[in-house]
């Protein structure tokens, strides 16, 4: 009988045993080193969980502000320890909720939030200058940090005092996710408007994640993530550079967003890679000179694509180990998904057992009392340098395309993209690959025992009367006046926070802002040569 082959979820081939053999001679002995030292495969701090363990996210966001208010108080008063915004669909591509083309979304997927009205009560009674905040929101990502800026003004606290991320990495919604306004290259400059403000007025926010999480979603592999997550972090790197801003200056606040997959060994040698590709890069490259400037930092999602609407109750396990992984990976911030949300968004015991899940981690396992403690394994070694090989070719490739924007423009990402997951689905469709409850381990009849959060119809009738009230009361005016600073500023070179965070103050709407700047730069449409 022939043997059985293995491989990882990503294809690669899997030995039966690995052996010194495997790493000695390659990149082992010189890239592997200490935590806390270059090139930071092994973490990027020395004593890593030991001296301060990850920061416990839950994406959270539902219905209304007040709605969402409520679940941030709950899971802070449950141990969470930063805050996660998940946005509405209107709200990630710019709509108003009374435009038209918000009917029925409003709500839905997220907090609806169009104004400064809406930012408020989102954030009432949670002091900002004591929490970090991460806000998952792309195109419109600069409204969305105008107002949080705004917000915490009111509470008295200066944008220099605020902590957290904005997830404003454009470039993956061309590859992967599909939210845009505007076309790449006036998307790029509002990206960096963003990076240069962050850096000389908010020191301690991170204002991009570039974000692989949304890449594998859309069915990439673990060395496509890696890849693609990296060469859009370095196109952001350029950017900034050839505005003339200073590599030390702007690169210690760059955030990376990473997913954790099914398999196990390779999810946690991708983040290996990560740091050490992203290390050297920085180093040998763009010249930093910074420690920080090399120290990949990033936040880590367990896989929302791997879970099942069947045997729901299966997901809490899928979780466990997918932030085992990203524990062992050594990651600085980490969301567990529920349980349910395949079904509907997370239930208040789906999120609760998904915070405990962490917890649990961190405080029963013992896997935080060293660091990196499967450095040295020789299967994750081996592991690490071919993935890392494997995302140079990539990098390669796209610089042969003439880099990310014209490989964007041409369909590269997007083709490999659907490529891995047509043969992803085919191997679960054939039995080649398992999983539990769908394709195999099945029960006939099978029921939901879990409650599913349902979003009321008086959600987007709520938000539209705060948003009729906004309209009503506000100073017309300044609203014109503000806008038309923000006009110029786009037509121009200068840099449009500003003006923003002025639109903002005069509660102008998220959607007149956007509107705003797509009069610009123009609205974008795919033409990807599939």
């Amino acid at each position: 009988m022939a043997e059985q082959r293995f491989t990882t979820v990503s294809g690669q081939e899997i030995k039966p045993v690995y052996a010194p053999a495997d790493v000695a001679g390659k990149m082992y002995e010189k890239d592997l080193g200490d935590p806390g030292r270059y090139p930071y495969t092994r973490g990027i701090y020395e004593s890593m969980y030991r001296g301060r363990l990850w920061t416990m996210r839950q994406f959270a966001g539902f219905g209304t502000p007040e709605d969402t208010n409520a679940r941030y108080h709950y899971l802070l008063g449950h141990g969470q320890t930063g805050l996660s915004v998940a946005f509405d669909l209107p709200t990630l591509m710019g709509y108003d909720c009374d435009d038209p083309l918000a009917e029925g979304e409003v709500g839905i997927c997220g907090v609806s939030v169009s104004s400064l009205a809406d930012m408020e009560v989102l954030f009432r009674g949670i002091t900002l200058k004591d929490i970090s905040t991460s806000m998952t929101i792309n195109a419109p990502a600069a409204m969305a940090l105008a107002l949080y800026v705004v917000v915490a003004e009111q509470q008295g606290a200066r944008p220099a005092e605020l902590r957290g991320t904005i997830q404003a990495d454009i470039l993956k919604e061309y590859i992967a996710q599909k939210e845009w306004i505007y076309p790449p290259r006036p998307s790029m400059r509002i990206v960096t408007d963003m990076i240069e403000y962050c850096t000389q007025e908010m020191p301690l926010w991170h204002p991009v994640s570039v974000s692989g999480y949304h890449i594998r979603e859309a069915g990439s592999t673990a060395l496509q993530e890696l890849a693609f997550t990296l060469a859009d972090g370095f196109a952001y790197v350029e950017a900034c550079l050839e505005r003339g801003l200073d590599i030390d200056a702007f690169a210690p606040r760059l955030s990376f967003f990473f997913n954790s997959h099914l398999d196990f060994f390779e999810e946690i040698a991708k983040f290996r890679a990560a740091r050490r590709i992203y290390a050297k890069r920085m180093k040998e490259r763009y010249g930093a000179k910074d420690a920080r400037s090399m120290t990949l930092r990033f936040h880590t999602q367990t896989a929302g694509c791997t879970l099942t609407a069947q045997q729901p109750e299966n997901n809490i396990v899928r979780t466990a180990f997918q932030a085992l992984a990203g524990v062992l990976g050594g990651t600085q911030s980490l969301h567990t998904n529920s349980m349910d949300e395949t079904l509907a968004l997370p239930g208040e015991k789906a999120v609760k057992i998904a915070l405990r899940t962490q917890q649990i981690i961190a405080h029963e396992t013992g896997v935080v009392n060293a660091a990196d403690p499967l450095g040295g394994s020789y299967f994750v070694e081996s592991l690490t340098d071919t993935l890392e090989a494997g995302a140079e070719d990539y990098f390669r490739r796209i610089d042969a395309l003439g880099g990310v924007i014209p490989a964007i423009e041409q369909g590269f990402f997007q083709r490999e993209i659907a490529d891995a997951a047509y043969r992803y689905q085919r191997a679960l469709d054939e039995g080649e690959k398992t999983v539990v409850g769908v394709n195999r381990f099945t029960e006939a009849d099978e029921e939901v025992g879990i409650p599913i959060l349902t979003i009321s119809p008086e959600v987007e009738a709520s938000q539209r009367r705060r948003i009729a009230t906004v309209r009503a009361s506000r100073d017309e005016g300044a609203v014109a006046s503000a806008l038309a600073s923000l006009r110029a500023a786009a037509a121009g070179d200068a840099n449009v926070m500003p003006p923003l965070i002025a639109c903002a103050r005069a509660y102008a709407t998220l959607g007149e802002m956007c509107r705003t700047l797509s009069e610009v730069f123009g609205v974008y449409e795919e033409h990807a040569a599939f």
